[in-house]
């Protein structure tokens, strides 16, 4: 007896499924390069009255493949390997002070720590 595929109410389902999945096991996916690592990465930024400290989720990046730039009011976070490149500019919450970075990576995750900057200055007066 033959089986009609009609009667599979789950077939259109479970094709669907390995096709998603073979598109991502192989990077076939039609926005496999939008996604670079922007849809695997997850920032958080924690402030105090001292410091701000950011938090990103970079999974699938060694520490050699990482750069880091700072202008004292965004952080952008550089990685390229043999997989991905990756280039994503965060907004710091406040200020800081760009040459008291302390960066750690560690499994996947990369930690920086700013002192803040401050907010005003104090004027001389002649």
């Amino acid at each position: 007896m033959d089986r009609d595929d009609r009667d599979d109410p789950f077939g259109d389902f479970f094709e669907e499924i390995e096709r998603m999945m073979n598109e991502m096991a192989t990077g076939d996916a039609p926005s496999a390069d939008d996604a670079g690592f922007g849809s695997d990465t997850h920032v958080d930024a924690y402030t105090t009255e001292e410091s701000v400290r950011l938090v990103a989720d970079l999974p699938a990046v060694s520490k050699d493949d990482l750069s880091l730039r700072c202008d004292g009011d965004a952080l952008t976070i550089s990685a390229v390997s043999d997989r991905r490149e990756y280039d994503e500019t965060v907004d710091l919450p406040a200020p800081v002070d760009e040459r008291s970075a302390d960066a750690t990576f560690n499994n996947g995750v990369l930690e920086v720590t700013f002192d803040r900057a401050d907010d005003s200055a104090s004027i001389d007066l002649a």
